[in-house]
Parts: structure tokens; sequence; C-alpha cells
């Protein structure tokens, strides 16, 4: 499990930038705050926040969290 608080204040900030805040995803996603913050943190996981975190700032869990999401052996990169 890869703790990255640094990676969590970027997010964060991308969130608000974009009108947005771990707040509304955990509303939108009927959790606790603290539930999104653990799983943006790195201390929990959790496909559903992560999709939801990435999707406010368009992009993909994988690209988002590249640590939570190696690569599938065998696949190209072309």
């Amino acid at each position: 499990m890869s703790i990255d608080l640094q990676q969590h204040e970027l997010l964060k900030f991308k969130l608000r930038s974009n009108g947005s805040s771990l707040a509304s995803i955990a509303r939108l996603l009927g959790v606790s705050q603290s539930t999104v913050t653990v799983v943006c943190q790195g201390y929990r996981r959790s496909h559903r926040i992560q999709s939801a975190i990435a999707d406010q700032l368009g992009t993909t869990p994988q690209q988002l969290f590249p640590d939570r999401y190696p690569a599938e052996e065998g696949s190209a990169n072309n």
C-alpha cells in the first residue's frame, strides 16, 4: 500500500480548480467524507471512489493512481 499525502493535496487542489471537492464526491456516492479521504490518501482502496475522483478530473483511475493499477503483463503500449 502506497501512502502519498502530497498527491492527495494535489488532487484536492485539482478538484477545487474544477469546482468540486472530496466532500461533494462523498455526497454524490453516499459515503462519508473521511472514507473518500482515506481512499484518496492511499490508506484504503475503492475502485468506485477512485473512479468518481477520476471522473471529476476528466481522467481514468489508472492514470490518476498508476501505482494502484499495475499494467497488465503482456499488454502492449504502442
